[in-house]
């Protein structure tokens, strides 16, 4: 029994809410004694080509339930995308074009499985039964919803009083979301706590169409980015990607305050609950808290660059900070003679001239080390430069 306690301790490790608790330790304590697996389902839509760190807060949790006995039902909803998802959404998305949901469905299931286990994983994708659903079986669905139950829910609730337009497909996203669960005969579904509604929906669906069981639910609190205010956004940029270099990864974890980072321990580390305690208490006995700050940025860039990657980037930070020096490796480029503004554009240094021009008026860009505050400097033809943004940004630059 001690057993079960334990897995149920770390499954639930995080978590906001659970409906179906009972049900998810008859599975995993079916499991401990038998060997038989269950089902998990987590839905993706491929709206953007990358993962960022808040999106690992749910493949962090799969992985602890592959642990205990879950298959993963890993859904890259490619169907599904093509509407976009109405979560929070104060106006009708723009849709995507299957050739940009396919290559962004690539480069997610690249990325998930340096979390999840392959073996204990199966990569399904939505379309393979919503295009076979049919004119017929999509009206079908649509009768198992009414429309006030639908404006029920909080953001259509607020466009429908303002007047914003909500396109009848924004009403059939969650059904086609919660038909997912029907087809797969998921035994749970997990998402971010902006998904109760389209969780929720999963399980009525699965009665309806008399599946032989109603899915349990766990939602997981959505990330909170850098910024320590708002939920992590590559729109915000307060975001850390997961195929940023190693470099940029470990300095940007750094920069998060010290109590952001019990949150960021306890979604994002593998560290084990006891683990986590003590480098709490070792804090409040007097231990630096950069010091374990480091350490979760290590454990995150081994993570997605490779063990012993986390400590490459500690060093290169350490030079870039406390000796003055240069990182070992940055990016290079040949450029023509330029404005030092159109030169921190064209590297990518900044996405734009204003972003470039406020760095400099606020005297965070040097050139080989130097501080500069005019924005009208020359990058001279056959000169080679080293350009820099705050401790984080570096480019070598040739000049033709």
């Amino acid at each position: 029994m001690v057993e079960i306690n334990k897995a149920m301790n770390e499954i639930k490790r995080g978590s906001t809410e659970i409906i179906g608790e009972e049900r998810i330790k008859e599975l995993i304590k079916k499991y401990l004694e038998t060997g038989e697996r269950f089902t998990i389902k987590a839905g993706f839509d491929p709206t953007a080509p990358d993962l960022h760190l808040g999106h690992t807060v749910l493949l962090q949790k799969l992985k602890t339930f592959q642990k205990y006995g879950a298959r993963v039902q890993f859904l890259i909803g490619d169907f599904t995308a093509q509407i976009g998802d109405p979560t929070g959404k104060s106006k009708t998305r723009k849709m995507l074009t299957p050739e940009e949901v396919k290559q962004n469905a690539q480069t997610y299931k690249e990325q998930v499985f340096k979390i999840l286990d392959p073996e204990l994983t199966d990569v399904v994708f939505n379309s393979e039964w919503l295009n076979a659903l049919g004119a017929t079986g999509i009206v079908e669905l649509a009768t198992t919803y009414t429309v006030a139950r639908m404006l029920e829910r909080d953001d259509f609730e607020k466009r429908y009083k303002s007047k914003t337009p909500i396109a009848i497909s924004e009403f059939i996203y969650p059904l086609l979301q919660g038909y997912d669960s029907v087809a797969l005969k998921s035994d749970i579904e997990i998402g971010g706590t902006d998904q109760k509604f389209n969780l929720l929906m999963g399980r009525h669906l699965q009665k309806v169409y008399n599946v032989g069981k109603e899915q349990s639910v766990m939602m997981m609190p959505l990330l909170v980015g850098l910024d320590g205010i708002n939920k992590m956004s590559k729109s915000l940029g307060n975001y850390v990607g997961i195929t940023e270099d190693a470099d940029t990864m470990f300095a940007k974890i750094l920069s998060i305050s010290d109590e952001l980072m019990w949150d960021w321990y306890e979604l994002l580390s593998d560290k084990s609950i006891e683990e986590i305690e003590q480098l709490k208490k070792e804090v409040e006995n007097g231990r630096n808290p950069k010091e374990v700050k480091e350490l979760l940025a290590i454990e995150i860039v081994d993570r997605f660059h490779g063990k012993g990657a986390g400590e490459k980037a500690k060093e290169n930070f350490d030079k870039i900070h406390k000796q003055n020096k240069l990182p070992e490796n940055m990016p290079e480029f040949e450029i023509e003679p330029m404005n030092i503004v159109d030169a921190l554009v064209k590297t990518k240094l900044a996405s734009s001239k204003s972003e470039a021009r406020r760095h400099i008026k606020g005297g965070a860009v040097r050139i080989n080390q130097e501080k500069i505050s005019s924005q009208d400097i020359m990058l001279e033809s056959g000169k080679e430069y080293i350009l820099q943004i705050g401790k984080r940004k570096f480019a070598k630059v040739k000049v033709k």
